[in-house]
């Protein structure tokens, strides 16, 4: 759902930024825009899936694979904190046509800036239940291996 979330926000800062009009002062084009950054949003939507797959039928492969993907989420949402700090921090007034534009790009940034941390913890949450889950798995298939071999 926060995946969802982020694919549309990047959809409307793609709207609002194609529609700025070239001012004496440029455009104003922040790093997360150029970098996509907001469009990360996919990564968490593909875990989503893995995260469902891996509920209904869990195997140790399909367990690893999420693990992977909820760890290369973690670090996606990491990135995009830092990218998004950036631009906060730094603001270079656009041309004055462009100016309302800029203000409200900024604003987005700040809202998608409260949603990386929910994005983070669910992420870290599964990532740990998972790495849990792998190492139960482990015990369980020692333990059944160790009373196969005592039977026989």
């Amino acid at each position: 759902m926060i995946g969802i979330f982020h694919v549309f926000m990047w959809y409307f800062l793609l709207v609002l930024y194609k529609g700025q009009i070239k001012g004496a002062f440029g455009i104003y084009e922040p790093i997360t825009y150029k970098t996509g950054c907001t469009l990360w949003g996919i990564f968490f939507i593909i875990a989503g899936v893995f995260i469902i797959g891996v509920t209904k039928y869990p195997t140790r492969s399909g367990i690893i694979c999420t693990l992977i993907i909820n760890i290369f989420c973690i670090i996606t949402t990491i990135t995009a904190v830092t990218l998004t700090i950036i631009e906060l921090s730094h603001f270079n007034s656009p041309s004055y046509r462009n100016y309302g534009q800029a203000k409200l790009g900024r604003e987005i940034s700040r809202i998608l800036l409260f949603f990386y941390p929910l994005e983070f913890s669910v992420a870290l949450t599964y990532s740990i239940c998972s790495c849990s889950n792998l190492f139960q798995r482990q015990s369980d298939l020692t333990s059944v291996a160790e009373e196969a071999e005592n039977t026989f």
